[in-house]
């Protein structure tokens, strides 16, 4: 699976910042597989990949709904009990590993009552249920803009890792 990316598109979103140039590489590697990661799809990309995919996940999920929403949604296995905290420690992000770390502990005792099938008001309860999880939230809310600018950091300087080394000259 090839992830190409233009080479002025690049230089573009590098130019409007962080947010831009993540959002280009994401979207790009998300393209290469057809649009969607789902059991087929995940299998074609690489650590470094899945692991950036992920952060989007996470940070989508937890900046619209806080965690509990991310673990409803269904995607606490994919953060919580994978290698995503440790990745995020190599990348240098490291109290945000930590928080992941935290987070896990919360998934492991809380999961099976959060991951139910409910009404829109029983999941609105649920934020009052278990308020362990304000703490993860305010703490990502006020780490988010330093965790994606390490992280943009870090897609940059191992660019070939995330678009297999596919820059193309726009000619």
């Amino acid at each position: 699976m090839d992830v190409i990316i233009n080479d002025t598109e690049l230089r573009e979103a590098a130019c409007k910042g962080t947010d831009a140039f993540l959002t280009l590489v994401h979207d790009k590697i998300l393209e290469a597989v057809g649009g969607e990661v789902n059991a087929e799809t995940l299998p074609m990309l690489n650590g470094e990949q899945t692991t950036l995919l992920a952060y989007f996940i996470l940070r989508d999920e937890v900046m619209d709904g806080g965690f509990i929403q991310l673990i409803h949604n269904g995607y606490g296995p994919f953060i919580f009990l994978n290698p995503f905290a440790k990745a995020m420690r190599l990348w240098g992000a490291h109290d945000f590993s930590k928080l992941i770390y935290k987070g896990r502990k919360l998934f492991e005792e809380y999961s099976d009552k959060l991951q139910n099938d409910c009404t829109d008001e029983e999941f609105m309860a649920l934020f009052e249920q278990y308020p362990e999880f304000d703490e993860l939230d305010d703490a990502f809310i006020e780490m988010e803009e330093e965790v994606t600018d390490t992280i943009a950091h870090y897609v940059d300087e191992n660019l070939k890792c995330f678009i297999n080394g596919k820059v193309i000259d726009s000619k």
